[in-house]
């Protein structure tokens, strides 16, 4: 059996997305969709943790806080940071907290809400 994994997941607080750049998505089905990937992380044995940041006014302490005291193998930004040009900076901010405070974790990346395991399975 694998031993458990820690992973944070950062993302984007459903209340703050511009779901005009999201068609489709809601923030129902985008907490949906982190809740599923939490859920099928738990059903793999591992710990996953949800940390929603605001678009950067607290989005660095948000994760610093959420990395005190507690080692992550691997820690994934979401689309929603990492992909709209107007997050440019506050993806660029949240990857240097992450390499700052949890330097030997693995960072990764997802494509959207539904893909959040199978980018982490690819460094745990």
């Amino acid at each position: 059996m694998t031993s458990t994994k820690r992973v944070l997941l950062i993302g984007l607080d459903p209340s703050v997305v511009d779901y005009s750049k999201w068609p489709g998505l809601t923030p129902e089905r985008l907490l949906a969709g982190f809740q599923a990937d939490q859920a099928r992380f738990a059903e793999l044995g591992h710990d996953a943790r949800l940390c929603f940041v605001d678009r950067g006014e607290t989005a660095e302490a948000t994760v610093v806080q959420a990395l005190a005291g507690h080692p992550f193998d691997c820690v994934l930004v979401g689309a929603g940071v990492r992909t709209d040009a107007e997050h440019f900076l506050l993806f660029e901010k949240l990857i240097n907290v992450v390499h700052a405070n949890a330097p030997a974790s693995r960072i990764c990346f997802n494509t959207g809400p539904t893909d959040s395991v199978a980018a982490v399975q690819r460094w745990i």
